[in-house]
C-alpha cells in the first residue's frame, strides 16, 4: 500500500513507516519541493558559518544513526564545507619548471573524493579525536558540505562500550590521515568483493582501460 503527502508530492509506502524511515525516504526524493527550499535555507544559513563548525546534533540523525553514530557522551560532530572543482597546482606563476608533459596547472583533478579530504581536515583539527565516518548535507556551486562522525577514545562511555571501543586502538590513530576510513578505503579501491580494482578510477575508465588494445611501437 502506498500514500501520496498531498502538500510535498512525495509518494511513500506506509507499510512499517517509523520516523527514521520517513526520513531515509525523503532523502531519497533530493528534487521534491520540500527538501529543494529545505538544501536552499541551510546553505545560506552554512555559509554564513565557518569552514569546520561543530554542529549541536547531526543534519540527518537516519544517515548519521546508520553510520555509527550515538546520542551519548563521546559522540562528536563538525560540519565542514570542501571546494568544489579542479585542484590547481600550487605553483608561482604557473611555472612548474618541468618538462611539457608535468607542466599541467588548472585542470589537474584530485586523486581522492571530497568527502575523503573533509574527514582528514576535521581529523586535523581535532586529534584528539577519532573520526568514525561521514555523509553528505548539502552543496552548492562553489562547495560540498559534510558531517563527520568523531569519537572521543579517551572518554568513559566509550572505552567501556563494547561495540564501539575498538577504535580506542593505537592503530586507529590518525585513521583519516591514513586512509582507514570507509570513505577512505573506497579511494584506495579496496571495495569488499575483491572488485575494487574494477572501480578505480571509475568503472566507465576501469572498463575502457581493459577493452582498449594499444599496440605501442616499443613493446
Amino acid at each position: 500500500e502506498t500514500g501520496i503527502n498531498a502538500e510535498y508530492g512525495i509518494k511513500f509506502n506506509r507499510i512499517n513507516m517509523g520516523a527514521y524511515k520517513y526520513l531515509e525516504e525523503l532523502y531519497k526524493r533530493k528534487q521534491s519541493d520540500v527538501l529543494r527550499f529545505l538544501f536552499r535555507v541551510r546553505c545560506w544559513e552554512y555559509r554564513q558559518g565557518g569552514t569546520i563548525v561543530r554542529a549541536t546534533r547531526p543534519t540527518r540523525p537516519d544517515k548519521a544513526r546508520r553510520l555509527g553514530y550515538k546520542a551519548k557522551q563521546g559522540f562528536v560532530v563538525y560540519r565542514i564545507r570542501v571546494r568544489r572543482g579542479n585542484r590547481k597546482k600550487q605553483v608561482h606563476k604557473g611555472k612548474t619548471m618541468g618538462k611539457p608533459k608535468n607542466q599541467g596547472v588548472n585542470h589537474l583533478k584530485p586523486k581522492r573524493s571530497r568527502r575523503v579530504i573533509a574527514e582528514e581536515r576535521v581529523g586535523r583539527r581535532c586529534p584528539n579525536l577519532r573520526v568514525l565516518n561521514s555523509y553528505w548535507v548539502n552543496q552548492d556551486s562553489s562547495h560540498k558540505y559534510f558531517e563527520v562522525i568523531l569519537v572521543d577514545p579517551e572518554h568513559k562511555a566509550i572505552r567501556n562500550d563494547a561495540r564501539i571501543n575498538w577504535i580506542c586502538n593505537p592503530v586507529h590513530k590518525a585513521r583519516s590521515n591514513r586512509g582507514l576510513t570507509a570513505a577512505g578505503k573506497k579511494s584506495r579501491g579496496l571495495i569488499k568483493g575483491g572488485n575494487g580494482r574494477k572501480n578505480v578510477p571509475s568503472k566507465r575508465a576501469s572498463w575502457r582501460r581493459r577493452n582498449t588494445l594499444s599496440l605501442r611501437r616499443y613493446r
